[in-house]
């Protein structure tokens, strides 16, 4: 009876680790989310030329990996959500709070969304937020971090959605962007 219990628990871990979430198969579409266009690659705090406003426009395409689905239209996305949070890519630390955000859109199995527009409304008020309120020139006009007049951060994009079989789908991509204060308007 002693050797049975060590066999019978080392097969019931292995039984239940094979169930896990993490162990799961895969859901048999996958979306990609790509930066087809970036109007603004730096972003001056003072405006100025070339400063629309319209950071990103991407685009997002689910591929069914599987062809052996019954029925395909299950694997159609709907995007619920989507989620910011930043990297600094200058050596200093200081980034602005993440948020999330409610999105509401269908992407059909196989296909691709027209593109969809991310603007600096989009972001929040993240200019109003350390560490950018640093390069202000009442305020020293430098990041007190790095003692450059400008930020370099990444802003990382993520969307949250689930197949209309219920399976949770997500993608996410990176945009790379500058912010100063009088530095020559913005620039693609």
């Amino acid at each position: 009876m002693k050797k049975i219990l060590p066999v019978f628990g080392a097969l019931l871990t292995l039984a239940l680790a094979a169930c896990s979430d993490i162990n799961r198969q895969a859901t048999p579409v996958q979306l990609l989310m790509t930066v087809t266009s970036q109007p603004i690659s730096r972003e001056d705090l003072n405006g100025g030329a070339g400063c629309s406003g319209n950071i990103a426009t991407v685009n997002i395409e689910s591929r069914i990996l599987n062809s052996n689905v019954s029925n395909p239209g299950l694997l159609d996305v709907r995007v619920r959500r989507y989620r910011v949070t930043y990297s600094r890519t200058d050596g200093g630390h200081l980034v602005p709070a993440p948020y999330e955000r409610s999105l509401d859109f269908l992407v059909a199995a196989g296909s691709a969304t027209n593109s969809v527009l991310f603007h600096l409304a989009d972001f929040g008020d993240i200019f109003s937020q350390a560490p950018f309120v640093a390069l202000l020139p009442q305020n020293g006009g430098r990041d007190p971090e790095t003692g450059l007049k400008v930020v370099k951060m990444n802003i990382n994009l993520q969307i949250f959605g689930d197949t209309l079989a219920g399976d949770a789908v997500t993608a996410s991509t990176v945009i790379p962007l500058d912010v100063c204060f009088d530095c020559g308007g913005c620039q693609p």
